[in-house]
């Protein structure tokens, strides 16, 4: 699934929902949401080119909820 995804990436772009660590080792861009106080709701996003390829989360850092692969 994670080649497939990486090779169509050069033609279009995909938003995939998941808690893979694989799958989100494949993104560029990780988006996620997060509720730290209830009702309030905020956006996280991390672009991996700019993280490094053994770049890890923050423990402080929310797991991200959905990814974006491709452009």
């Amino acid at each position: 699934f994670r080649r497939l995804v990486q090779d169509m990436s050069d033609q279009t772009q995909f938003v995939i929902i998941t808690h893979s660590k694989t799958t989100m080792a494949a993104a560029q861009t990780l988006y996620g949401v997060t509720m730290q106080e209830p009702g309030v709701s905020k956006l996280v996003s991390v672009r991996m080119a700019e993280r490094g390829p053994t770049a890890t989360a923050r423990r402080d850092e929310p797991e991200p909820a959905m990814v974006g692969i491709g452009r």
